[in-house]
């Protein structure tokens, strides 16, 4: 039968060859359910669970799904209005709340250790008529990583992150809502092996989860905040360190629920003493023979030429690509000076407090960047899509990232970060290397997303309100 990835070449002979392993494996493995996902514009997974059979049968047909599904903001709400005139974008498609097409990506089929019964795949997004969907992060980033391809360039990305786990008591409070995580241990014990081994239960059970899924973690470490981990990763390439980001949030969440606790991205939860949590990405670029084009060759900074322009790019876009890299309202709670974290747009070598750290010595085959400014719960495709047209800009235009900062929170000459969502994006639809980069529509698409977001927010009355104001005046 002629199948919807044929018709529209959707596939590499590659993922055709993958969806035939994939079909032979659901059968020999007994797999029950195969869940068909895909990446919102928030980095939240969304789709649907199909029985094994209707799953093989749709592999390479693809299963529709409403395109409401992209326009949602966080609480769940549809951000525009899709059934007035026009629809409030400009995707003809999509009005009255049309379908789309789900195309598995063979090539990421995975069983979840938690749930073997189930088999899991991440899928792109498409028109009825075969065109991809342009509100599809997965794309965004695609579009960047062919964009150096055309240079004979890779991207090469290391995934450093941080989070929150939590253990879950049973029951209700009085007034019926879920009773109160309490924290794993009080915090302020970096590193500290007594610490790792009293959450060594359900680190295991992480440990085992990810490594069966195949993600490459390098170590599992307790963090300087109560109840804080982080995990690290080995480098990919292209497309597979933001699919890897996904696949790790979504495993370490289900995991730990499984198992008596929470675990949450969210940067700064309200907990007592609390340490934010962050997302350091560790970036670098790769010729066609597989050199590292940022290593430098002589004393200095440590970096080519290439590389001091796409550090140069970073930091020239890096307000508005916060929109990208902290897109939450509580991530901006993390940008505080002392704290680990940047809170300008600065550089530094082996610098902790700068927002992109330089790592490597000159001939060192591992240089690399490591932008600290992002948040855990980034969507990563978009993170990365920014990071990679913003490093592209400053290659193209020779951008100088001027000299580092000794004193980062310091700094006068370093342009601040934005202190709250709305700032960051104010900047990005001012900026004009990722408004050509991604498209205006797509710009104004994410803006108003995350418009919604706000909006809903400045309606809230908050606790501090409420203690500063209620009594008082």
């Amino acid at each position: 039968m002629d199948s919807f990835a044929a018709r529209h070449g959707a596939w590499t002979a590659e993922q055709h060859d993958a969806a035939a392993e994939v079909a032979a494996r659901i059968a020999e493995d007994g797999i029950g359910v195969v869940r068909f996902a895909f990446v919102d514009a928030h980095g939240v997974l969304r789709g649907k669970t199909l029985v094994a059979e209707e799953a093989v049968r749709l592999l390479d047909q693809g299963a529709t799904a409403t395109t409401t599904m992209v326009l949602k903001d966080l609480s769940g709400k549809t951000a525009f209005p899709v059934f007035a005139a026009g629809g409030g974008f400009p995707l003809p498609e999509m009005r009255g709340a049309a379908d789309m097409v789900m195309l598995p990506d063979p090539s990421t089929f995975r069983v979840l250790p938690w749930a073997p019964h189930s088999g899991w795949v991440l899928c792109d997004l498409y028109l009825p008529d075969g065109r991809p969907m342009p509100l599809s992060s997965r794309g965004v980033l695609r579009a960047q990583t062919a964009r150096l391809a055309a240079r004979g360039l890779t991207y090469v990305a290391g995934i450093e992150i941080e989070c929150h786990i939590l253990a879950q008591p049973e029951g209700a409070s009085a007034d019926g809502r879920p009773a109160t995580p309490h924290l794993l241990n009080p915090g302020f014990q970096y590193l500290t092996e007594l610490r790792y081994d009293a959450l060594d239960p359900l680190l295991e059970r992480l440990r085992a989860a990810l490594q069966a899924l195949g993600l490459p973690l390098r170590t599992l470490e307790v963090e300087f905040g109560p109840s804080q981990i982080e995990l690290t990763f080995a480098p990919a390439t292209g497309l597979l360190p933001a699919d890897q980001m996904i696949l790790i949030r979504s495993a370490v969440k289900q995991t730990c629920r499984r198992h008596g606790a929470v675990a949450t991205f969210m940067s700064r939860p309200r907990l007592p003493n609390v340490v934010s949590s962050g997302w350091h990405l560790h970036q670098s670029l790769r010729d066609a023979s597989g050199v590292n084009v940022f290593a430098g060759t002589a004393d200095g900074a440590g970096l080519s030429a290439t590389g001091m322009a796409y550090l140069g790019g970073l930091l020239a876009h890096a307000r508005a690509a916060c929109a990208f890299t902290t897109p939450t309202i509580n991530g901006y709670k993390r940008y505080r000076p002392l704290s680990n974290a940047p809170t300008r747009a600065s550089w530094g070598r082996d610098n902790r407090g700068v927002m992109v750290r330089v790592l490597g010595r000159a001939g060192d085959a591992a240089t690399r960047l490591e932008n600290r400014a992002g948040e855990p719960a980034a969507n990563p495709y978009l993170a990365m899509a920014a990071q990679i047209a913003c490093g592209l800009d400053g290659i193209e235009a020779g951008r100088d990232p001027g000299p580092p900062s000794e004193a980062p929170y310091d700094d006068d000459d370093a342009p601040p970060l934005p202190r709250s969502l709305m700032e960051a994006i104010a900047a990005l639809r001012d900026d004009a290397c990722l408004n050509a980069a991604f498209g205006p529509a797509f710009i104004d698409y994410f803006a108003r997303l995350k418009g919604a977001e706000i909006e809903r927010f400045m309606a809230e009355v908050t606790e501090w309100e409420q203690a500063e104001y209620f009594d008082l005046l």
